[in-house]
């Protein structure tokens, strides 16, 4: 890997950290995004010279903060800066809210910024695209494709969220046990689409966004911490568990996709799986049934298949048809067709995808469906052009190359 894309990794993976250290210090959210890219910007210039901190984010931290004071001197010559102990929001400054917390864990300046993020006065879309945007820094085009929305729509909507977190008297205090509790689905939602984005590598590079996995899933733990006996955090933190367990598996060498069917198991994180299954488990146990549940209970079946033939195909439709019933969603259906095309055939997966034509028109992935599907029966000009479409709307050269390798079969 070259400096340049080194010093990239490692900026995003400092981010979630850095920003939240520095919106907690300075408690203003546009200084705290200015510092860190100032820091950004010093880091390019300097690391490729001096080489890699120990700590980036450590290091982002302390250079972004000190041009942050910088900056504030310079806009205020005339007026004396406060004393850092009134900037900072130390503990002793802080004593009354820390009393208010109920565990440690919630000490952790990321997960913190994501309660602050997700204030009741915004609709859930804009804490969570808000959210997205500060504490990981996704593109708004990014943030976009996650809601399957316009990037004007979008970034109407953070522009409108950030607004009204500026102009919050309350919008950087920490939240109490009971707000927490509040606004606990939206955080979860939020560090589930932060997995989706690090999972499905819209940004081009999946070596890049592993680390939003890793934010991610190390962010579902401290939650479960939080919240020990919510079944469906259980449910959140196994399925990320389960989905990065095949991370290693998912690329080959030419970083060409690879399908779940002609993955390498043994690559597969084990102790991952195991302790995703765990939780899997644990969560059932209490009896109400929950989407992310549902969706590690998908992911379980896949991770107890020795091989892809192992694969209870009839089990996942089965629960595919619970958590269509619970959460209704065109995509939801289109993942529910393809376990019906190994149960019933492709004809009568093929019958499900009809009426997702509209709601999913701009949908990579149905038309990559569509296109196997229509191959399989033998319809070779309609998966062309099914195929056609999907390339059309690939966010990443892996994908594109997976179709483009589907279309060299269908041709010759």
């Amino acid at each position: 890997m070259t400096d340049v894309a080194w010093i990239g990794a490692a900026l995003t993976a400092a981010r979630p950290q850095a920003v939240a250290a520095l919106l907690r210090y300075f408690r203003n959210l546009d200084v705290a995004e200015e510092a860190f890219q100032e820091a950004c910007l010093r880091a390019l210039k300097s690391w490729p010279v001096n080489g890699p901190p120990r700590d980036p984010a450590a290091w982002c931290i302390f250079v972004g903060r000190n041009s942050a004071l910088d900056e504030m001197r310079r806009r205020n010559k005339h007026d004396a800066l406060p004393e850092d102990d009134v900037i900072a929001d130390s503990e002793a400054s802080e004593s009354a809210m820390v009393e208010r917390l109920d565990s440690s864990a919630y000490q952790d300046d990321v997960l913190r910024l994501l309660f602050i993020c997700c204030q009741p006065e915004l609709p859930a879309t804009q804490q969570i695209a808000v959210a997205l945007r500060i504490v990981s820094g996704l593109s708004v085009p990014e943030i976009a494709s996650a809601f399957l929305v316009s990037e004007a729509a979008m970034a109407q909507r953070i522009t409108r969220a950030k607004r009204v977190m500026t102009q919050s008297v309350v919008a950087f205090e920490t939240p109490g046990p009971v707000e927490r509790a509040e606004r606990l689905n939206t955080v979860a939602a939020m560090i589930y689409l932060l997995f989706n984005e690090g999972y499905s590598a819209s940004g081009g590079d999946a070596h890049v966004r592993v680390p939003l996995c890793e934010e991610a899933i190390r962010l579902g733990r401290l939650l479960l911490r939080l919240f020990p006996s919510e079944s469906e955090i259980m449910g959140l933190t196994a399925l990320m568990l389960l989905q990065h367990a095949r991370a290693a598996a998912r690329l080959d060498e030419n970083h060409n996709i690879v399908l779940l069917d002609d993955q390498d198991r043994s690559r597969w994180d084990h102790a991952l799986i195991a302790e995703g299954l765990v939780l899997v488990e644990k969560a059932q146990r209490s009896g109400i049934p929950g989407t992310y549940q549902l969706q590690a209970a998908l992911a379980a079946v896949h991770a107890r298949a020795a091989r892809p033939q192992d694969t209870n195909w009839l089990q996942i439709d089965q629960i595919y048809a619970v958590l269509e019933a619970l959460q209704p969603s065109p995509v939801i259906t289109l993942n529910r067709a393809v376990a019906v095309s190994k149960v019933r055939g492709a004809a009568a997966a093929l019958e499900m995808l009809e009426p997702l034509a509209a709601p999913l028109a701009g949908y990579f992935h149905y038309f990559g469906v569509k296109g196997a599907l229509l191959k399989e029966l033998g319809r070779t000009d309609a998966a062309r052009e099914a195929f056609n479409q999907a390339i059309s709307l690939a966010r990443t050269a892996a994908e594109a190359a997976h179709i483009r390798m589907n279309l060299d079969k269908l041709n010759s």
